[in-house]
């Protein structure tokens, strides 16, 4: 993956592209040579957004609160304008042109999940421009997210918000066991986030990985894996292992990927693979791994020992996503050449199917529990959700404008949470599911 200072300048570049059109960024909305406090008073009513509910979208407020009707632009014309010139970050030049011959023509008018509420209160924020797996529902109600140097979370169900960690100061571990840095971190930038039950494992961009138990107070487990020049930690993923212990594993720009145990945070196995990796995924059964990262190919594993079961062939670009389906195999890859393959694990000579994002690369993959939708989150402004047992031929498209932080779904799959990290309309989006029955806004 790409070096931290990078970031920088990819995000400047987006927020060029926001100032570029003004009038969604509230800055002189009442135009060239307005009057100051015309100017002023305008921008104030632009960015005092209110959160926006089912009923009101129902009504046609917009589910972000950008009132369009005050802008000097239609939210189709700058649909049309954002997909012109959203800039697209590749380390291949032009990966996104050379994989779009093979992909599948999909339907994008089903709907599965229905808008249900977009909170202003919590703002979701991205570090990293490619890393953006930093949202994670534990239920329906309980979202946990990254927000500057905090990780916070939000009960739809209260209307709570609350600070889990801060990490801008000093934190420490409370637990004592071999491999603890006892002196703990300071100032830890976060770059990728996972929570499953009561356990949740932040990654940093020196190496670090911290553990704390959602039950107990503090944080359990601090350590830093490498201390390589570029030693990020690019993803985390718990899971519970055959012995039916749970277990978390790091992939790490290094080149490594590291399980530990989480009873008494073992260093358990450490993999070196040839290129820095970016996201690895477990299958259901425990015995294989997928390991995607700074190449054009990814790898099926033993998860044991290292060793490749299989190489994925066809993507155009780095890869910086995978997901497992419930099913045990069949498993998806996220790639900057702007598609999300699908394989079968019993016969990777081909994918199963080829799809194609509007903007930019799959950044985050969901299946739901059930094995029946799988969500893929581009950048910004796009969440794909298709339908698995249509051969994913049928899709529901979310569209919205923003850099998207991460996308979850509910261990239940009735919510899915879309973290949307802008300059203004900075939120977090509920979707519920859709069943053949409604429930009322006031009961749920």
């Amino acid at each position: 993956m790409s070096y931290h200072h990078e970031f920088h300048s990819a995000e400047d570049e987006f927020l060029d592209d926001v100032d570029n059109h003004e009038q969604l960024d509230g800055v002189d909305a009442a135009g060239a040579g307005a009057d100051d406090d015309v100017a002023l008073d305008e921008y104030e009513m632009l960015t005092k957004v209110t959160d926006t509910s089912a009923a009101q979208a129902r009504k046609g407020k917009d589910i972000q609160g950008i009132p369009w009707e005050m802008l000097n632009i239609t939210r189709e014309s700058y649909r049309l304008t954002r997909l012109e010139q959203y800039r697209n970050f590749e380390n291949i030049l032009t990966s996104g042109e050379t994989a779009d011959k093979d992909c599948k023509q999909v339907e994008k008018e089903d709907k599965y999940y229905e808008f249900f509420y977009n909170t202003r209160v919590v703002k979701p924020t991205i570090l990293h421009f490619q890393l953006r797996n930093l949202v994670w529902a534990t239920s329906k109600h309980d979202v946990y997210l990254v927000s500057n140097y905090s990780i916070m979370h939000w009960s739809s169900l209260s209307g709570n918000l609350s600070e889990i960690i801060n990490f801008s100061g000093h934190i420490a571990p409370t637990e004592r066991c071999a491999g603890n840095q006892l002196e703990g971190f300071s100032q830890t930038q976060i770059s990728t986030l996972a929570v499953k039950d009561n356990f949740l494992v932040a990654g940093g961009f020196q190496g670090e990985l911290t553990c704390k138990r959602l039950d107990k107070e503090g944080v359990s487990f601090c350590t830093r894996t490498t201390h390589d020049d570029n030693a990020i930690t690019n993803a985390v993923d718990i899971y519970e292992s055959l012995s039916g212990a749970t277990h978390f594993i790091a992939a790490n720009n290094d080149s490594g990927v590291r399980e530990y145990d989480i009873e008494k945070f073992q260093l358990l196995n450490h993999l070196q693979f040839p290129w820095p990796v970016n996201h690895t995924s477990i299958s259901p059964d425990r015995k294989l791994m997928t390991v995607v990262g700074d190449n054009l190919d990814g790898l099926l594993v033993d998860p044991q020992n290292g060793k490749t079961v299989a190489t994925l062939t066809g993507h155009q670009d780095y890869s910086f996503a995978s997901a497992w389906h419930p099913n045990g195999y069949a498993f998806a890859t996220g790639n900057q050449d702007k598609t999300c393959r699908v394989w079968d694990a019993r016969n990777v000579s081909s994918p199963i199917a080829i799809l194609k994002n509007n903007l930019g690369a799959s950044r985050s993959i969901r299946f739901s529990s059930d094995g029946q939708y799988m969500a893929v989150a581009e950048p910004a402004d796009f969440v794909h959700v298709y339908n698995t047992k249509s051969n994913y031929e049928k899709s529901q498209e979310i569209d919205f404008f923003g850099e998207i932080s991460g996308v979850s779904i509910s261990p239940d799959d009735e919510c899915m949470y879309i973290g949307i990290w802008d300059r203004t309309y900075a939120s977090l989006l509920q979707y519920n599911k859709r069943h053949p029955y409604h429930y009322l806004d006031s009961c749920f």
